[in-house]
């Protein structure tokens, strides 16, 4: 399916992967967004749970898995052109823990690697993902997420 100018919101799942307190992003390699730096991520597919979107996303884009996911936060990608929806993505974002490897670039993303919080202003993030990358770190350091 055509996911421009869509008839309804597409569910899409990001994650947010910590390394010793490093964050791992992607660089986009597909609209929307293309060139831009994000998290892993991707569209749920019919019949899948939004956790395990979220695993396969992780896997297909950089080639690592991680432990437990949580559910941090929500948010509304919305990109308009003219009066018109292009894209509308309502994006679920779970936190987890790196296990193991390192990033690989793969499917849509051209770019993977972790990055130490101090460094993120380079990467010119949404302020919707800053927040999120702050709440998820905020989270998992005080063990409020299940991400043992």
């Amino acid at each position: 399916m055509d996911r421009q100018y869509p008839d309804r919101p597409w569910v899409g799942v990001g994650v947010l992967l910590f390394r010793s307190g490093d964050v791992l992003l992607i660089k986009r390699g597909r609209p929307p967004r293309l060139g831009e730096w994000s998290i892993p991520g991707g569209a749920q597919h019919l019949g899948e749970t939004a956790e395990a979107a979220a695993r396969r996303e992780l896997w297909e884009e950089t080639g690592l898995t991680t432990g437990p996911l949580t559910l941090v936060g929500h948010a509304d990608a919305i990109d308009r052109q003219g009066d018109r929806v292009l894209f509308h993505y309502t994006i679920l974002d779970f936190a987890g823990r790196w296990i193991a490897g390192e990033p690989e670039a793969k499917a849509d993303a051209t770019e993977a690697r972790f990055v130490p919080p101090d460094q993120l202003a380079r990467y010119d993030l949404p302020d919707d993902l800053m927040r999120m990358i702050e709440r998820a770190a905020s989270l998992t350091a005080s063990g409020r997420a299940s991400l043992r």
